[in-house]
């Protein structure tokens, strides 16, 4: 048996998270996930007005707010059997891409690119050649030499004060990082102005919303924005978009590509197998079919055949997880009977392997999704294969041009450097549609087309789901209804399919295959491991523990 290195917790993602693999001769051999935090808001919903779930489920995250109100409204939706009007449809739409571009921002730059980007290395850069590096590989409207100097000043500044703020206790000269200093500057500057847009690109949902988080103007039936469709709001929206849109072509892309640039070999690391995507975006009311993000079933990476995803196929599975036993079951019938136990892999000090016929541990309190009994990943990178094999014509340029950029073939998009670029390309197609979606807006404002709710009666009893495909991948949202209230509810979230442990099967969950046969070139600071977990952009959180089989010594981590 190899060293065991425990990451918990991991930070840089939301909520609680807990990773631990197990290396042999440099690489991750095996791997298991487990989500820290225990939800229960499917119980909370339990007798409640449907009419109210929207509110409830969007506080399961400070950060996924809008989304799970919009998966539960259409859920409703479905359940009573109406459709919205079209100026309703539009106002979600761009309510639902300002939080692709926030969101897919934010993650970047202060979730993921510290696994890149050696910040202290910046202090060694000259100035001069970080603005023409700059000149040569960014559009971006700030730099020069003075700009730079200032940059690294600040940085010297945290570091003579011996407290780093927000780049404390982070893996700083870590022989896996590969950026010369020059563009470690760069990307640190563009780290700092990344915090000054996303708090401009935010205010995009308080337009329509009212406020951020938690956005207040969603209901089932439409929205109730009515008063906010008069010029000066709109034009407020589309200012708001358009700077960060030039932000997302002109800076996030081009950053991508420099770093992808000095790390190819992760174009062949973090890898899964099958992908799913329910779809979004709607063009016209509640058409699935004319999604701008089209859903779709990738099974062992056979982009060639695309099969279209029926939520009929779900299932979770609780053999590894803190719940009472029970068999897999779909989210209608789904269960939330909270069992708390040990935290038990199946592997009791090495002593018997996990897949030995004594395995029986529960180590996590996320269920284990399964389309059809098989594991999922879902998010950008599922969206953008799916897209691409369709032939989306924005995804496939989008796609070809970065690959002919970096040199890497099509296979390379199955990684975590795919994934990560995934990201990144859908966010400048479904910022690019927003003019469009404005431009509707506008026109039916001007002939009177201004109705955002439909009417309806609610039934004694009904059952609905709502789909949607949010930034970090595949949401669903389930609901009965009975005698006019909540009977039942569950919902099965993005981080829930990518982090999800074991099903009864023995199958990895995809974090969990992504892990396999990452290389660990320091097993007190592994800095792979973060770099391939926050790709998937976790919204639950973690921590590292690095434990010798042979003394049991347990070495704490402290990771940014």
């Amino acid at each position: 048996m190899g060293n065991r290195i425990i990451v918990d917790p991991i930070t840089r993602i939301e909520g609680h998270l807990r990773i631990e693999v197990e290396i042999e001769n440099g690489k991750v051999k095996n791997a298991w996930s487990s989500g820290q935090m225990f939800r229960g808001i499917e119980m909370i919903l339990q007798g409640r007005d449907p009419r109210d779930a929207h509110h409830f489920v969007q506080r399961s995250c400070g950060v996924c707010t809008y989304v799970h109100a919009l998966s539960s409204v259409r859920a409703v939706e479905k359940a009573i059997g109406i459709q919205i009007p079209e100026t309703a449809r539009l106002l979600r739409n761009l309510m639902h891409a300002a939080q692709y571009q926030h969101d897919h921002i934010v993650h970047f730059y202060h979730l993921h690119a510290l696994d890149w980007v050696d910040i202290v290395s910046a202090l060694k850069a000259d100035p001069a050649k970080t603005s023409k590096l700059s000149e040569t590989v960014s559009a971006a409207p700030w730099g020069g030499i003075a700009y730079y100097k200032s940059i690294q000043q600040k940085l010297q500044t945290f570091v003579d004060s011996g407290q780093l703020g927000p780049f404390n206790n982070a893996y700083w000269g870590h022989p896996a990082y590969q950026l010369p200093p020059e563009a470690n500057l760069m990307a640190a500057s563009h780290y700092l102005e990344a915090l000054r847009l996303q708090a401009k690109s935010a205010k995009m949902h308080a337009i329509f919303g009212a406020k951020n988080p938690h956005p207040q103007t969603l209901v089932v039936g439409g929205i109730t924005c009515i008063a906010d469709l008069v010029p000066d709001r709109i034009a407020q929206f589309l200012y708001l978009w358009k700077e960060t849109q030039e932000f997302v072509k002109n800076v996030y892309i081009p950053d991508l590509l420099a770093v992808a640039s000095f790390y190819k070999d992760w174009g062949g690391i973090g890898g899964t197998s099958n992908f799913l995507a329910w779809g979004d975006f709607p063009q016209t009311p509640n058409e699935v079919e004319s999604c701008l993000m089209p859903g779709g079933l990738i099974l062992r990476r056979d982009i060639k055949n695309i099969q279209t995803p029926n939520q009929e196929k779900v299932a979770e599975h609780i053999k590894h997880s803190w719940y009472e036993d029970g068999a897999a079951l779909h989210p209608f019938k789904g269960e939330t009977k909270p069992k708390h136990g040990e935290y038990d892999t199946g592997d009791k000090g090495g002593l018997m392997s996990f897949f030995s016929k004594k395995e029986t541990g529960k180590y996590s309190w996320i269920k284990a999704p399964r389309y059809a009994g098989e594991a999922c990943e879902v998010g950008p990178l599922a969206r953008v294969l799916v897209a691409y094999a369709k032939g989306h014509p924005e995804i496939v340029a989008v796609v070809n041009n970065t690959l002919a950029a970096l040199n890497v073939p099509v296979d390379a998009l199955f990684s975590t450097l795919g994934r990560t670029a995934a990201r990144g390309l859908e966010t400048v197609v479904v910022g690019d549609a927003m003019e469009g979606w404005v431009m509707k807006l506008i026109d039916n404002v001007k002939n009177g087309n201004t109705n955002t709710y439909q009417s309806y009666e609610m039934p004694d009893e009904g059952m609905g789901y709502g789909l949607n495909d949010v930034p970090r991948g595949a949401l669903g949202h389930w609901i009965e209804i009975k005698d006019k209230k909540i009977k039942n509810y569950q919902y099965v979230v993005p981080s829930t399919w990518n982090l999800g442990p074991r099903c009864e099967k023995g199958k990895l969950g995809p974090v969990e295959e992504a892990l396999i046969g990452t290389p660990i070139a320091d097993p007190k600071r592994p800095l792979e491991i973060l770099r391939t977990v926050h790709s998937f952009d976790p919204c639950i959180a973690c921590a590292i523990h690095v434990i010798d089989p042979t003394s049991n010594e347990v070495y704490k981590i402290k990771v940014l």
